[in-house]
């Protein structure tokens, strides 16, 4: 592998970073808006779903930019969008003005959702793709790590009701670092081609890689995959011939978020208070979840493009199931009398819920996604899949505290049965992609 491959796989994955961080840091402040802004449940739901908003329009907006500008041009403008929701967030004046920022905080995690993956994916030859485009994810687990750490540190600063406000601040840093580095790396060579650049493209995959080894045949491959001549970048996306992949990423998106592991991600301190946890605990606990997610996510890098998408898949369907059931039965046994039995089977439950996760899901999903469309409609597909999931995300999320009020066995029953459902899905319909061109999976799924 290239280091230049590397490098600028590692730049676009800070997308990811911005994503993850951006995705957990509001678990530490959610005691502290409803204290502020005197939020009810529902209200509550509603302010860390509005981040959520953001994601979905973002997701569904950002594809035919991308083709028109082009991946990087993109991910500049979401480099920005990220760095004036965090200093926003951080002065808001009041709850109107927090949710505005928020939400163009989201704008900027939708949006990253479909281009760095894509991005990544586009500039990878096939036999590296499937774990540097899960880079990606790693770095949405690094930052996710990062806002625990970062929460805890401020929690343990003892900054009183503005605690709240630098929890948001921090992510201004790495969101202007972000900024910086995105110059230094290049186009997508499958874009400079759709926009008929072909010497800068050829320029790219020389320096960064190809799949054949030959560059004439790179290029050659390319022009037929996108085969301008036949088809417009702007032809129609919702027809037969494009069913099966739309029918793939929707349903692993939708699968993604059925497990309930946003839930975990925006209320994990939340979750561990009605296991019985108290305050810092619950926030040490939280980082032990970070951490575990992190180590996991690290493993399946290792190993995705030898043991392929559906494997990992398959384990993590089954740790979900053990997991979410082992969670339910605490909840129903121990109801609002946590002991320390209940509350252990609960944070051991849920470190292998999100070990599950990591292994499997969270390292599949941007992977697979970016992988399943032709070379022209990847943008569109990539929003579709990352506008399925985030909207999967804000109904979990925004609901999650009203039922989770009612019965937490039952929010985790629920889950458990959905996982179920993937489990069946990943047996009876999902393809393996592993190691084969973005060229030849395009040939696979008959589309011509």
């Amino acid at each position: 592998m290239k280091p230049k491959l590397m490098a600028a796989t590692l730049v676009a994955a800070l997308g990811g970073f911005l994503f993850g961080f951006d995705t957990a840091v509001i678990s530490g402040t959610t005691q502290w808006l409803k204290e502020v802004y005197s939020l009810s449940s529902f209200l509550l739901g509603f302010t860390v779903a509005t981040a959520l908003i953001g994601t979905m329009i973002g997701a569904l907006a950002v594809g035919k930019p991308a083709d028109k500008y082009g991946r990087r041009t993109l991910l500049l403008i979401l480099a920005i969008l990220y760095l004036v929701s965090a200093l926003g967030s951080a002065l808001a004046w009041n709850w109107t003005s927090l949710l505005f920022f928020r939400l163009i905080g989201g704008l900027g995690v939708g949006g990253a959702s479909v281009v760095s993956p894509m991005y990544i994916a586009e500039l990878s030859p096939a036999r590296f793709r499937g774990r540097l485009v899960a880079v990606t994810q790693f770095n949405i687990v690094v930052g996710i790590l990062a806002a625990y750490f970062s929460n805890f540190a401020i929690a343990g600063s003892e900054l009183g009701q503005i605690e709240w406000r630098w929890m948001f601040g921090v992510e201004a840093f790495p969101a202007a670092l972000f900024f910086g580095l995105l110059f230094m790396i290049p186009r997508s060579p499958r874009w400079l081609v759709a926009q008929g650049r072909l010497d800068d493209a050829r320029v790219v995959l020389d320096n960064y890689g190809t799949d054949t080894g030959s560059l004439d045949e790179e290029i050659e491959a390319i022009k037929a995959s996108l085969d301008i001549e036949h088809h417009s970048l702007q032809e129609p996306f919702f027809v037969k011939k494009y069913a099966k992949p739309i029918m793939l990423a929707v349903m692993i998106a939708i699968f993604n978020q059925l497990s309930g592991i946003n839930a975990l991600m925006y209320y994990a301190p939340h979750i561990f208070k009605m296991a019985g946890a108290a305050a810092e605990s619950a926030l040490l606990q939280t980082i032990a979840v970070g951490g575990t997610n992190l180590i996991f996510t690290m493993a399946a890098l290792a190993i995705i493009d030898h043991f392929g998408r559906r494997k990992l898949m398959l384990v993590g369907s089954i740790g979900y199931i053990i997991s979410l059931a082992a969670t339910a039965w605490a909840f129903y046994t121990y109801g609002a009398e946590f002991n320390d039995t209940g509350s252990l089977v609960v944070l051991l439950g849920l470190l292998v819920f999100i070990a599950s996760h990591a292994f499997g899901q969270g390292a599949v999903i941007w992977v697979f996604i970016s992988e399943v469309f032709p070379n022209r409609i990847r943008a569109r597909g990539q929003a579709l899949g990352s506008f399925t999931h985030w909207i999967m995300a804000a109904l979990i999320s925004w609901t999650f505290p009203i039922i989770a009020d009612i019965s937490g066995g039952h929010i985790f029953a629920f889950y458990m049965l959905c996982m179920i459902g993937q489990l069946i899905w990943v047996l009876r319909i999902m393809p393996e992609t592993k190691g084969t061109s973005l060229e030849d999976i395009q040939k696979e799924m008959g589309i011509e």
